[in-house]
């Protein structure tokens, strides 16, 4: 019998693309989210849950469900609303944990973030002490140790923190897709001297770790850091889309940097991939060039 999945966040842009790809291996999908799909973004087969994850009273509706793995993706994007923020990705968490601390959950798999780690020296491990970084780091951290800390579980929980992910179907505010976007658009657009030094993962990697992690046997609790393992700096990454679009210009220096800005943010990804036998296989370049295809056609 197939594995029943809910992934909490399925209509964003990482629940999306993993919904799509788990639907083509028929697993029993449902997504809980605190708005149904646009009609374009409803993937049939995919049972959709209206449910706001911050608020405890609204998870009777899940009680006429079963679940096997939970796999959270869910909270506030618009990281500018702290308090939003901080509830979803932290209260969030926490009801779920105590949701189905109960259920005959097998798994539960938490996205975590590198702004847990915040400035700690890169490559950052997964032993290393964690600093916190902003409001949503914050959170992320707080909901990382609940479950770490908390007594009882029934079931197996796995914290993956993740770096730059990217690909289509992502926010046009965000870094590759907003580059990208103004480029077709012939736009000249501001952006930081571009210095810093970021680890990008392109999505359908990411897709692929999930279900080695789905398929995988006699899981121990544990976490995880997920990216490429190939830093590159924030300039590369947008003079490539630059250059492949030939459209629109980076003004690069227009923006200054932040005073708390980490010049060097990236993973060592060792302990995933021998744990999983995974690596990533698209390169930056291939990456982007999907991406860029995506919103062209889009």
């Amino acid at each position: 019998m197939n594995k029943k999945i809910l992934v909490i966040g399925g209509t964003g842009f990482i629940g999306f693309n993993l919904l799509k790809k788990l639907l083509l291996l028929k697993y029993d999908l449902s997504s809980v989210s605190t708005k149904l799909p646009l009609k374009e973004k409803k993937l049939k087969g995919v049972n959709y849950i209206c449910l706001d994850i911050s608020k405890k009273k609204n998870f009777i509706r899940l009680n006429k469900f079963k679940f096997d793995v939970v796999i959270n993706l869910g909270g506030y994007i618009d990281h500018s609303k702290e308090k939003k923020t901080f509830k979803s990705h932290f209260e969030g968490t926490k009801n779920l944990v105590d949701y189905f601390r109960y259920k005959d959950l097998k798994l539960f798999i938490q996205i975590g973030s590198s702004l847990e780690y915040g400035g700690v020296a890169s490559p950052q491990k997964e032993y290393s002490k964690c600093k916190p970084k902003g409001n949503y780091g914050l959170a992320k951290y707080k909901a990382s140790k609940y479950l770490i800390t908390s007594e009882g579980l029934t079931f197996s929980f796995l914290i993956l923190r993740l770096y730059q992910i990217y690909g289509p179907h992502q926010d046009t505010s965000r870094l590759i897709p907003h580059t990208i976007t103004s480029c077709i658009n012939k736009k000249n657009f501001n952006c930081t001297n571009g210095k810093q030094l970021r680890d990008f993962l392109f999505v359908d990697d990411l897709v692929n770790l999930f279900i080695k992690i789905l398929i995988s046997k006699k899981l121990t609790s544990d976490i995880y850091n997920v990216g490429s393992g190939k830093p590159v700096s924030v300039k590369y990454v947008i003079k490539k889309i630059h250059q492949k679009i030939k459209n629109g210009h980076p003004l690069f220096g227009k923006i200054k940097m932040r005073k708390d800005e980490i010049n060097k943010l990236y993973p060592d990804i060792n302990k995933i991939k021998s744990k999983f036998k995974w690596k990533p296989n698209t390169s930056i370049e291939k990456g982007l060039a999907k991406t860029i295809r995506y919103y062209e056609n889009k």
